[in-house]
């Protein structure tokens, strides 16, 4: 959440009540969001939730949130939170008189992630939310609307008891085809446990007043699942805190490049579904172009697999780097000459990466792995915002950077990701096209 609101951590036993002399505003609507990630963690789905509900609050809704400890993308919990025992928080919006009660929940967090594990979490995530839901959330409160993000699918459940016993109304939102990714994936063990969840989510499909996805693919796909309307509602960016800069040369130097070496810059979650492994083998092809450089910036469980095979490799034109401040990630991004967003071919449609809307925002130039047909490559292909290459296929890859001097276009093409992101991924214009649809 943009450094626009100040936490006020307070433990759940005994917390004192808010003072309610909040001026006369009256409160429009009482939303709810139920979702393991929130602010503030700084990328994905946490990152999206936290705007989210900033955004909701400033126009003078009463937001609650459901949510974890921050650990995302770190896959531990952050300073100074710990993982001890629930917590409430009031968060400030500074300037407003507006704030947005918080209750965090204790969870599992796997120290190396793997299919079993993480539905483990995912489940634990249940037990936790729901012994909170209970005691605080059921208190005779009434919610207009609550709100859960997938993944995980299951909490959905969570969010319709709720919403039936407090006279609201559901809004299911798909950031990731979760079930899906876990069975191309190879995630989840039999077949039989497979069918048992599409089963579970197909129900909860019925039962939700509104359900939501992030692309037009996966509105599509849900449709297939039950004969229902589904809301195209993406994720969005702040067009004003991310822009472009004119200084890209000399941004370099910040991060340790020289103005003429071309960086080539991943900057996300490090996991399974990405295929980053194909970075460092692209890195391998052309080390004999010394001012072509790779970064690889960010947290995840295959951190320490890909140094580890970085080092095996011996490469030299690839660094990694953590998750940089917000303060300096408008710079950070617009220091790099080409942004790439991979994923495995097998999950290409299945999400929609977070980080694309704040890499065309900035006028990012970005190349991305995708197959004709999925939302990416038709959002590429229709509005000419960068380039496409095969999913899984390093040889592809390498060749395209390395006839990339060549094309005369870039400039045009970053001019049209800035403009796509202002005209279609403003949050001001996302957020009121929503309200619109579910808040009636």
């Amino acid at each position: 959440m943009e450094n626009s609101v100040v936490h006020k951590p307070e433990n759940l036993q005994g917390s004192r009540k808010l003072e309610a002399s909040k001026g006369k505003q009256e409160i429009q609507k009482n939303i709810l969001l139920i979702s393991p990630n929130f602010s503030p963690e700084p990328t994905g789905i946490g990152k999206v939730n936290g705007e989210m509900m900033n955004w909701l609050a400033k126009q003078g809704c009463n937001c609650s949130v459901l949510t974890a400890f921050p650990y995302y993308p770190q896959w531990k919990i952050q300073p100074p939170y710990t993982n001890g025992w629930f917590k409430k928080e009031v968060l400030i919006i500074p300037d407003t008189d507006k704030t947005i009660t918080v209750y965090r929940c204790p969870f599992y967090i796997p120290a190396k992630p793997s299919g079993a594990k993480r539905m483990l979490q995912d489940f634990s995530y249940w037990f936790s939310m729901s012994l909170v839901a209970a005691k605080f959330i059921l208190a005779g409160k009434k919610y207009d609307l609550v709100i859960t993000i997938a993944p995980p699918f299951h909490l959905g459940y969570l969010g319709l008891m709720i919403s039936k016993r407090t006279g609201g109304k559901l809004f299911y939102h798909i950031q990731d085809l979760q079930i899906e990714a876990a069975e191309e994936l190879r995630m989840v063990p039999g077949k039989k446990l497979l069918n048992y969840f599409y089963r579970m989510e197909k129900k909860l499909l019925q039962k939700a007043d509104f359900v939501g996805g992030i692309s037009p693919n996966m509105v599509k796909k849900t449709k297939a699942k039950v004969d229902r309307d589904v809301i195209y509602f993406p994720n969005w960016v702040d067009t004003d805190s991310f822009h472009p800069l004119s200084n890209r040369n000399q941004l370099k130097e910040k991060w340790g490049f020289q103005p003429w070496d071309i960086v080539f810059l991943y900057s996300g979650a490090i996991g399974e579904k990405q295929g980053l492994e194909n970075i460092l083998f692209t890195a391998g092809d052309l080390s004999a172009k010394t001012n072509i450089k790779f970064v690889i910036c960010g947290s995840g469980p295959y951190t320490e697999k890909l140094t580890r095979l970085s080092e095996k490799m011996r490469l030299t034109n690839i660094s990694f780097l953590p998750v940089q401040d917000k303060d300096v990630f408008n710079e950070f991004l617009n220091m790099a000459d080409y942004h790439l967003i991979l994923q495995k071919g097998n999950a290409s449609d299945l999400v929609m990466p977070s980080k694309l809307a704040t890499i065309l925002a900035v006028g990012g130039l970005s190349i991305v792995t995708t197959s004709p047909g999925t939302s990416l490559y038709n959002l590429y292909t229709e509005n000419d915002i960068g380039y496409i290459v095969e999913p899984d296929n390093h040889v592809f890859l390498s060749k395209l950077i390395s006839d990339l001097d060549a094309d005369e276009n870039n400039e045009q093409k970053r001019e049209n990701a800035r403009d796509y992101a202002i005209t279609h991924l403003n949050i001001d214009n996302v957020m009121n096209e929503f309200m619109g649809k579910v808040l009636i």
